[in-house]
């Protein structure tokens, strides 16, 4: 499994318009991807389940990709992560 940290820049946290760019980033992946917050770990192409994860700015988040095929994938979101969303 390949993963990333990242820390959620944005003022607004992780509400439904940076989740749904994450999911329909996520939804082009050839396996699973996965986003996880502590002991939580959720779907990343779903908006609801990345919602439950109640991200702040500050928080620690972990990205997953099951297949090395999805790394570019998992690149485009860390770098949506890191740019705050353009927010």
């Amino acid at each position: 499994m390949y993963q990333k940290q990242l820390t959620i820049r944005n003022p607004l946290g992780l509400h439904a318009r940076p989740a749904a760019a994450i999911a329909r980033i996520a939804q082009s992946a050839k396996a699973g991807l996965w986003l996880s917050r502590e002991a939580e770990k959720v779907d990343a192409s779903s908006i609801i389940d990345i919602l439950t994860l109640a991200c702040e700015q500050g928080a620690r988040i972990t990205l997953h990709a099951e297949d090395p095929e999805d790394l570019p994938i998992l690149d485009h979101i860390a770098e949506l992560v890191e740019n705050g969303f353009g927010e």
